[in-house]
């Protein structure tokens, strides 16, 4: 359906939000926010699953992602914005494809808070036997709102010194393994490619899994398209992020899979059980590598908390200025959206409390209802970015800062990949429940808001 609203100028939906990221926050948070809780804690799965093949599954996946952020990058450089991908997808089809994109996005955030949460808490109360886990919970999350609640400068702060954090862990252990791969690091014998030559231990269905793993391990990346909105010059950080997106994966996703599968065998019960981050650090023997390496998992954890929060605050916010959404949640104080900010953070508290009351029915439900949104998300992307760039290259070509690869063919291939991986999902088990309560949640939300946007058009 044709849109129903206006092209606007660039800032029209942020005009009440501050614009105090700095370029330094925008770039450390694109640098960190692909080293994600997903790539430390979720990739032991997969390598038990794909074995040392889970290098290619990171790859094919990789490469999805790259095309989905190029996409996304150029629709948000042309459109600077905190609904990001939602407004994106109004401006392409209409009210009801933002409020679809919007609202499922904003839940699987405030779901992620709180499992990063539980993450977070279950490392300090290893490290503190005896403490209540939801309290840790409670203090991340107070934490962290207070943080989200003061100017968005504070949020940027910490995730720059998070991401910084991050960036030197993970490059660190780039070297250490490299160089023990390499047989040059003192104290260690190299294992050649010893713990390369099963690479497909459990074939064809190993990799599906352990390609499905990986796909999610990416969630995340798209916060620095929602944060550039708020920085000194939107457009300049977005382009930066989108054109470096590409070693990033390579080198922190790719690079870190292939070192980790040639240091420790891939059924080594210790990467599942420690992760396969602490599992190669103790392979390698370094006195407390392991357990400084669960601090930087800590890091993770609580840095993608930060984000999250900041994260469905602004789409929360978005929305409601689009007149998608409840008033309150538009208020904004001193260039922040603070009822956005808390309600999320309630609902990402209420999520915990769902883990411990509701273990074995209504938690796995909403786990399983959010299991498949990015793709739908990134479904919106593909497709709005299709439609936005005819109409960019007729009425604004000037704002095409950032470019989509051999547009329109790449862009159709990403569409493929996205088909190809709902298809894996619904094949498996594990996998399919999920796809089916992903989609019963879209199918509502669209619903929802096709009936919001008739009324509206039919009060107009």
């Amino acid at each position: 359906m044709p849109s129903t609203t206006t092209e606007t100028p660039a800032h029209k939906d942020d005009v009440s939000l501050s614009h105090g990221l700095k370029q330094r926050h925008l770039s450390m948070i694109a640098l960190g926010g692909v080293i994600g809780a997903g790539l430390f804690v979720g990739s032991g799965a997969g390598i038990a699953a794909a074995g040392p093949s889970i290098v290619v599954a990171y790859a094919l996946s990789g490469l999805l992602v790259m095309l989905v952020m190029r996409m996304l990058g150029e629709m948000s450089a042309a459109y600077p914005s905190s609904g990001s991908f939602s407004a994106h997808a109004e401006r392409a089809f209409g009210p009801w494809a933002g409020f679809t994109a919007g609202w499922s996005f904003w839940v699987l955030l405030c779901t992620a808070v709180g499992l990063e949460g539980i993450g977070a808490a279950k490392i300090v109360t290893g490290w503190l036997p005896g403490t209540p886990e939801w309290v840790w919970v409670a203090l991340f999350m107070l934490v962290f709102c207070g943080t989200n609640l003061a100017a968005v400068k504070n949020f940027g702060e910490f995730e720059f010194w998070f991401a910084a954090l991050k960036v030197a862990a993970i490059s660190l252990f780039l070297v250490l393994g490299t160089l023990a791969v390499l047989g040059v690091l003192p104290g260690t014998d190299s294992p050649g490619a010893s713990n390369l030559t099963d690479f497909l231990p459990n074939g064809g269905e190993g990799l599906i899994i352990g390609l499905l793993a990986s796909v999610f391990a990416y969630g995340g990346m798209e916060t620095v398209t929602i944060a550039a909105a708020e920085s000194e010059n939107p457009v300049k950080g977005v382009a930066s992020a989108v054109r470096t997106a590409m070693w990033r994966i390579a080198l922190f996703y790719i690079g870190s899979m292939a070192v980790v599968v040639t240091l420790v065998p891939w059924d080594s019960k210790a990467v599942v059980e420690k992760g396969p981050y602490v599992a190669a650090l103790d392979e390698l023997g370094i006195p407390g590598a392991g357990q400084l390496m669960n601090v930087v998992v800590l890091v993770a954890l609580l840095s993608a908390m930060n984000a999250n929060i900041y994260g469905s605050s602004r789409i929360a916010y978005s929305l409601v200025q689009r007149g998608q959404g409840p008033a309150v949640l538009g208020r904004v104080t001193s260039g922040v959206p603070r009822v956005a900010v808390l309600a999320s953070s309630v609902v990402g508290f209420a999520c915990v409390r769902l883990s411990y009351w509701r273990p074995d029915d209504v938690f796995p439900w909403l786990l399983n209802m959010i299991g498949a949104v990015i793709l739908v998300v990134w479904i919106f992307i593909a497709l709005s970015q299709l439609r936005l760039r005819a109409r960019l290259e007729r009425e604004a070509p000037e704002r095409l800062t950032v470019r989509m690869w051999a547009f329109p063919v790449l862009t159709w291939v990403a569409l493929a990949g996205m088909a190809v991986v709902f298809v894996l999902m619904a094949r498996e088990p594990d996998t399919r429940v999920q796809l089916y309560s992903t989609g019963a949640m879209t199918l509502f939300l669209a619903v929802v808001g096709y009936a919001w946007q008739r009324k509206r058009a039919s009060e107009a």
